[in-house]
């Protein structure tokens, strides 16, 4: 099962990229809590160099607030990753898929909610 919901953004600049991903995740009721820039980290830690590479740690506050009624430790799954990076073919978007992510929980009425944040996920 795939673990994520992928899109490529052919012919596009990394950076408009990340704030066309950001204002679409806005739209749909998520916002950016996290951030990591894991280029700009493995230089500094490791001084390797990589393409891009941008954690976004999205939440959608009502959709979090109905998954964690229902699981209360689900928040250790939390935020939802969306993933830019730059490849050969263009920026590449990706966001983790809840609905993978939540099989290691028994919960029926989680993954509910976690079809819910794949189809705002899926359309961001």
């Amino acid at each position: 099962m795939p673990y994520t919901i992928d899109r490529i953004i052919e012919d596009a600049n990394f950076e408009e990229v990340d704030k066309r991903t950001r204002q679409s995740l806005t739209d749909h009721g998520f916002g950016v809590l996290t951030e990591i820039d894991v280029k700009a980290t493995m230089k500094e830690k490791l001084d390797k160099e990589m393409p891009a590479y941008r954690i976004l740690g999205a939440c959608n506050p009502a959709m979090a607030w109905e998954a964690i009624g229902v699981e209360p430790r689900v928040g250790a799954m939390l935020p939802c990753n969306v993933i830019l990076r730059e490849t050969s073919e263009g920026i590449e978007v990706s966001a983790i898929d809840p609905v993978a992510s939540m099989t290691a929980i028994e919960n029926n009425e989680l993954k509910q909610v976690a079809g819910k944040v794949r189809e705002a996920l899926s359309e961001v």
